[in-house]
């Protein structure tokens, strides 16, 4: 896959066409590797998803939804069959995925593993997906084990500390030591748009984890602009991830309209972009 860089060359999401991003960096650790996210753009889907709305949940047509993940999958050249959804609840929850289970939820939202924010395999042949729209996605890799994961970071999930859940069952189901890990934190709303009450704050306070209020910045009495990206990477740094293992977009999902959808900025009627990572079956 050839890809463009389109921002600074710190960012680690190259573009590829105008539905991908390619993080391309991890892709030298692992032969068949493929770690990405969608753009909103070359689908088939209309009005306020158009146009490569990937949500079966989001009141678009079923069969428009359908036809854009075909569109995606066809793109990276990795079967239906493969790719595997959650029914993502803004919880902690986290699942490993075996051929058992692979490829639930392509077709039906029904049919995804339930109430799932966060999934791992270390199987070939299975693509671990997770919708988005603003929230952050986190991706994980430990190379020479060849085992892959990703989580879905909201708010509610980052306080919940997903992040560093992942880790540990990692470090005590897998054996796999954490400064072993690799981890991209991907395009999500930044804080130049996410503006959070002191309910929020509160919650992150009581988290007690070393520099965690330089994840946010007081506005108002009532009003502080977060950055989650950061705060899930001082939630990686407390669970024992290297610094020098994570590395974070650039991209604002809120800020780019033309080529992200926006819970926030749409105001909750919007499409979803996929975030993807899995190793080929052919590879």
């Amino acid at each position: 896959m050839r890809v463009e860089n389109v921002m600074s060359t710190m960012e680690p999401f190259k573009q590829f066409n105008e539905s991908l991003l390619i993080q391309t960096e991890w892709q030298n650790h692992v032969e068949g590797l493929i770690v990405g996210s969608t753009t909103r753009n070359g689908g088939v889907s209309t009005a306020d998803y158009s146009s490569l709305n990937l949500g079966l949940h989001v009141q678009d047509s079923i069969e428009k939804v359908v036809e854009n993940r075909k569109i995606v999958a066809d793109t990276t050249s990795i079967m239906y069959d493969g790719w595997t959804f959650a029914e993502q609840v803004h919880g902690h929850h986290i699942e490993k995925i075996t051929t058992e289970n692979r490829g639930k939820g392509f077709y039906s939202y029904d049919e995804a593993i339930s109430k799932c924010d966060g999934f791992y395999t270390s199987e070939k042949g299975i693509i671990l997906a997770l919708c988005f729209a603003d929230c952050v996605p986190v991706y994980f890799l430990e190379p020479s084990r060849k085992v892959v994961g990703i989580a879905h970071a909201g708010w509610r999930g980052t306080v919940e500390n997903i992040c560093g859940k992942f880790i540990d069952i990692w470090k005590n189901d897998e054996l796999i030591l954490p400064e072993n890990i690799k981890v991209t934190i991907g395009p999500s709303i930044s804080d130049c748009c996410y503006i959070v009450d002191e309910k929020v704050i509160s919650e992150i306070n009581k988290m007690n984890i070393q520099h965690i209020n330089q994840s946010y910045e007081k506005i108002t009495d009532n009003e502080y602009k977060l950055n989650l990206k950061e705060l899930n990477k001082y939630l990686l740094l407390n669970a024992g991830i290297k610094n020098e293992n994570i590395t974070i977009s650039q991209y604002c999902t809120c800020c780019e309209e033309d080529l992200f959808f926006s819970h926030r900025r749409d105001k909750g009627k919007t499409g979803r972009m996929l975030s993807f990572i899995g190793i080929n079956r052919e590879a």
